[in-house]
Formats: structure tokens, C-alpha cells, sequence
């Protein structure tokens, strides 16, 4: 993936991931390009040349929703638009996420620019000066259902744009919108018509969020394998089952990539050398070690559909009323979030195995039943101490979780909106829920981590391989090694941010090179 630097350029062509990160997570800045400026004042002129017309028409001169049906006269329609910003601003619950707000305020932004929504250039030119002067506003939890888009969300951020409402601003202080905007410099905008529906009718909030997850989950993978390896070490594992011969008997891409990581991980191990020889007894590793590339290779393959569903998604203008390329202005369906909302649910199962898969792998380490010679629970004095005993139930209390988080949120449906609404995709609940379930696999994974590399300890005088000491080296220059007790949560969460922020399998690839 390549960096990002200067700004990102909003204009008619998908955006990458590496552009969304960027400006979700980086803080870089947007531009709108001369092709997008010139596409929005030709849409915009369809929309008024409509909206001057005595004939109704849905968005533009009519309410929303089930109060379609109403024909709104012209002097009502901006306050039509004030009002349906004000009461889809309706969420409840806690903050969600600065980069999240961000994401999904940039891909709006991105479909504003296609020229397909109808709104006024100026109008996508104050959404990227709030992007810009990092002005932020307060979404809360609840509130979309994934269908007519991710409405409350997106009303939350258009009612920052006229103004009102509560926003964060660059330095994270909570802070009414018109003191924010007047600080930067932005001027409220005085919505006109059909730009309400514009602003919020949109996936965006759940496109953000599955982005972000892709691009998380794709990193922690490369951790399961580093994880994994370790383990296998620890546990007296071979390498023989990950070879490239075997795996080529099942050609799963994902698989063969994860085995081929395995592969390199373990080269050179003077621990798995010494134990393959004749004389070693045991005919083949539990599942939780010879299978972990079916397993990882598995959630890389339903990772890279996801990636698919997103581009296309990406891809997309998702309005409703949409202007087409011939200048009509039709109504349609593409605002239900169905194809997010299948893969986010999706993620979620992988997300739940591999770290099922871990903790098992964690388990065996501290059981002298099936750790080959390890002392129990890895305790310094067993018995005295507890070692990694409480380490595995926090991994099992977060598996747990996992699990009822793998239940898909979108095979249920509410219907809204009077029943005209009868149908809806809760992609927005897909995607809150896979946030959660990324953030607990890091967790089971720096505990895999936290504890393969004390058995690696243990296992002295043999040594790991080059790439999985290199990861012990680098948590140790964090964490210390083998001993009687110690506080051990603070040791764990310090683990968790090295798998986050990639230190460890930077420490891994620093040895391998890149891992797939």
C-alpha cells in the first residue's frame, strides 16, 4: 500500500483505501477537483430546472419517506430541508469514533463530487473545510438502520454543516457547531433544495468502518501467522505440514499464503530442528497448529471478498433521488446497505475462528498435559505461582464475546418510516459490532503472543527461529521475561499495542521480509 502525501483529491474516481486512511486516521487534506466542481453544476442545473417545474418530484419538491406524497411549495423548501436534517439528527448513545466520523464524512463528500446527488459545488466545498479544519461532528451510536442510508449518522454531520449541533474540534473539544465553524473560518450553509437528502442518503458510515476493518483485520492476520508460529515452537510443533507441495493439494490462495508464512517464520528454528529426528515419537500436532493456515488463509480469503464488495461500493453514487449521466432525476434502492452489511457480518465469523484457534493454541501452552516439558501455566514456581492462568481466561472471556459478535445483524429487519420503509439492512449495527470484534482479536492475539514468547524463554538453551526471536526481542524491549508474578494486565495491554501499531510484525518482517 503506498503512502499518502499532500492532499487527496475528492473527485468522480473511487477513492483508495490508502486515501481514506489517510484522512480518517492521518488527518491529511482534502481537495475537490475541477472535474467534480464542473459535474456538481451540471447536476445542480437539472435540480433547479426540476425543482421550478410544477410537477412534483420525490426529494425535491415533496416530503420524505412516507410524507412523500405531500407536494411542498417553494417557499417552504429550504425549510423542508432545515427541518428533515434537525429530525434525522436523532441518534442516541455514546460518541462513535473521531476516524469513523471522518471516514464517513469523506466518502459523502466523494459522492457529492460524482455529480449524481445534485447539490450546489459550495455545498461539498464546506463538507471538505470541515474536513479540513478538523472540526469533527459528535455522531452518536444509534440510530441507523443501513437503509435509506445511514441517515442519523449523516444528519448528524449536515446539521454541523448548518451550524448547529455539537462538533469536536482539532484539539478534541466538545463544542457548538456555529462557534466552531465562525472559528474556522466556514460559513453555515443554508441548504437548498434536494441537498438534504443529498448529504444523508448514503452507505458511507458503514463503507467507512468496513475500510477501516479491511485494513485492520489484513495486518492482524500477519500477526495470527507470527502468533502461530511462535506457538507451534513452543509446543514442539513441526514445520513439515505448512509445505508448499501439501498445501498445493488444496489450492485455497489464502491458505497457501498463510503456509508460506509459517514457512518463513520457522526457518532456521533450532527448536523445531531438534525434535525431527526419528526419535521424536508424536505422529502429528493438534489441529490448533497444523491447521492454522486453513484457518488463516480462510479469513484472508473472505477478507479479500470483502475488499471486492468495498471497491465496487466504493465505486458507487448512492443518492435517492439520484441524476443520472442523461440528466433525469429517478428514484431507486441503491441506498439499501444489503451488500455492506453481508460482508461485515461475514468478517465477523473469521474474526471469531482465528481467535478461537489462538486461544486454544494459548491453552496448551500452559497445560504440563500437553505442553511437552513446559511448566504449568508457565508459573516460575507453580503453585506458589499462577503464571498465565488468568491470562487464558481473559482470551476465553474475549472468544466468548467474539462468538455472540459473529451473529449476523443483517438477517434482521425493522420496519420504519410507516411501513414504506419495510425493509432495512442494519449495516450500520454489522459494522459497530465488527469494530468491537477487531479490537478483541488484537487482544487474544497479544496474549497468544505474550505467552508463546515466555515459553520460548522457557525453552532455552534452544533457540527460536531468527523472525520469531526477533518478535520475542522486540516485546521484551517492553515486557520483561520468565519470573515469579507480576501485575500482568498492564504487561498485556502494552502487548496489545504492539500488535496494533505493528511493531511486532515489523520486529517479524524485519527478518522474513514482507509477509503475505
Amino acid at each position: 500500500m503506498t503512502s499518502t502525501t499532500g492532499p487527496v483529491l475528492v473527485g468522480p474516481k473511487p477513492l483508495t483505501e490508502d486515501e481514506i486512511l489517510a484522512v480518517a486516521r492521518r488527518d491529511a487534506p482534502v481537495r475537490l477537483t475541477e472535474e467534480a466542481l464542473a459535474a456538481m453544476a451540471a447536476s445542480r442545473a437539472q435540480v433547479e430546472a426540476l425543482a421550478a417545474s410544477p410537477t412534483p418530484a420525490y426529494g425535491v419538491s415533496t416530503g420524505f419517506g412516507a410524507l412523500a406524497t405531500r407536494h411542498i411549495p417553494a417557499e417552504l423548501r429550504a425549510q423542508l430541508q432545515r427541518s428533515l436534517i434537525r429530525s434525522h439528527a436523532a441518534g442516541s448513545g455514546p460518541e462513535v469514533e473521531r476516524e469513523v466520523v471522518r471516514a464517513l464524512m469523506l466518502l459523502r463528500l466523494r459522492t457529492l463530487a460524482t455529480g449524481r446527488t445534485g447539490v450546489r459545488p459550495r455545498t461539498a466545498q464546506a463538507l471538505a473545510a470541515l474536513l479540513n479544519a478538523g472540526i469533527t461532528p459528535v455522531v452518536r451510536e444509534y440510530g441507523s438502520l443501513g437503509c435509506s442510508g445511514d441517515l442519523a449518522p449523516l444528519a448528524h454531520v449536515a446539521l454541523a454543516l448548518m451550524g448547529e449541533g455539537e462538533v469536536r474540534d482539532a484539539a478534541g473539544a466538545l463544542r457548538p457547531a456555529a462557534e466552531a465553524l465562525a472559528e474556522a473560518g466556514v460559513a453555515p450553509v443554508e441548504l437548498a433544495a434536494k441537498e438534504g437528502l443529498a448529504l444523508i442518503n448514503g452507505t458511507d458510515g458503514m463503507l467507512g468502518q468496513l475500510v477501516l476493518a479491511c485494513h485492520d483485520l489484513a495486518r492482524l492476520l500477519r500477526v495470527a501467522d507470527v502468533a502461530a508460529a511462535m506457538s507451534v515452537e513452543a509446543l514442539l510443533g513441526t514445520d513439515r505440514v505448512f509445505a508448499a507441495g501439501l498445501q498445493a493439494l488444496r489450492p485455497h490462495p489464502g491458505q497457501a499464503a498463510s503456509a508460506a508464512n509459517l514457512t518463513a517464520l520457522l526457518a532456521g528454528s533450532a527448536i523445531v530442528a531438534s525434535h525431527r529426528g526419528p526419535e521424536c515419537t508424536r505422529v502429528q500436532d493438534a489441529y490448533s497448529l497444523r491447521c492454522a493456515p486453513q484457518v488463516t488463509g480462510a479469513a484472508r480469503d473472505t477478507l479479500e471478498h470483502a475488499r471486492l464488495v468495498a471497491a465496487r461500493e466504493l465505486a458507487s453514487a448512492v443518492d435517492n433521488p439520484v441524476v443520472t449521466p442523461d440528466g433525469r432525476v429517478e428514484s431507486n434502492g441503491n441506498f439499501h446497505g444489503a451488500p455492506v452489511a453481508y460482508v461485515l457480518d461475514f468478517l465477523a465469523i473469521p474474526v471469531a475462528d482465528v481467535a478461537s484457534m489462538s486461544e486454544r493454541r494459548t491453552d496448551r501452552m500452559l497445560d504440563v498435559a500437553r505442553s511437552h516439558g513446559l511448566p504449568a501455566f508457565l508459573a516460575d514456581d507453580p503453585g506458589v505461582d499462577s503464571g498465565h492462568m488468568i491470562a487464558q481466561y481473559t482470551q476465553a472471556a474475549i472468544v466468548s464475546e467474539l462468538k455472540r459478535l459473529a451473529v449476523p445483524a443483517s438477517v434482521d429487519s425493522i420496519p420504519s418510516s410507516a411501513m414504506q420503509e419495510d425493509h432495512v439492512s442494519m449495516g450500520w449495527s454489522a459494522a459497530r459490532k465488527l469494530r468491537r470484534a477487531i479490537d478483541g482479536l488484537a487482544r487474544v492475539l497479544a496474549i497468544e503472543i505474550l505467552t508463546a514468547a515466555r515459553a520460548l524463554d522457557l525453552r532455552a538453551p534452544l533457540t527460536p527461529a531468527p523472525a520469531t526471536a526477533a518478535v520475542v526481542a522486540a516485546l521484551r524491549a517492553h515486557v520483561g521475561g520468565p519470573g515469579p508474578d507480576r501485575y500482568l494486565s498492564p504487561e498485556i495491554e502494552t502487548t496489545v499495542t504492539l500488535v496494533r501499531d505493528g511493531t511486532l510484525l515489523a520486529a517479524a518482517e524485519s527478518v522474513t521480509g514482507p509477509l503475505s
